[in-house]
């Protein structure tokens, strides 16, 4: 199965949690704070939203930061997806 976003919404698939800091501590898991960066998974069309020309400016295979209360969060075949405006992305890592 596969996420096809519509309108001007990306899939992001979260980066893994760091489990430890730097100094070597190890995390449990209920003190891991959620990451804010992802990895982008599909990117829909564009097009018009809400009376504007929306382009796309992100691609798939691209790390990304986005919002930290933004988008929703969907289960799919035993993976967790984010699904995002592309206005709460807030930064491309390069």
């Amino acid at each position: 199965m596969k996420l096809v976003p519509l309108s001007d919404r990306v899939v992001l698939k979260q980066l893994e949690a760091e489990e430890t800091t730097k100094s070597g501590i190890i995390l449990a898991s209920s003190a891991q704070e959620k990451p804010q960066e992802a990895e982008v998974i599909a990117v829909g069309p564009g097009g018009m939203v809400e009376g504007k020309e929306i382009a796309m400016q992100v691609k798939v295979g691209q790390r990304v930061i986005y919002s930290k209360y933004a988008g929703t969060d969907v289960k799919l075949e035993g993976e967790d997806f984010i699904i995002v405006r592309q206005n709460d992305i807030l930064a491309v890592v390069e």
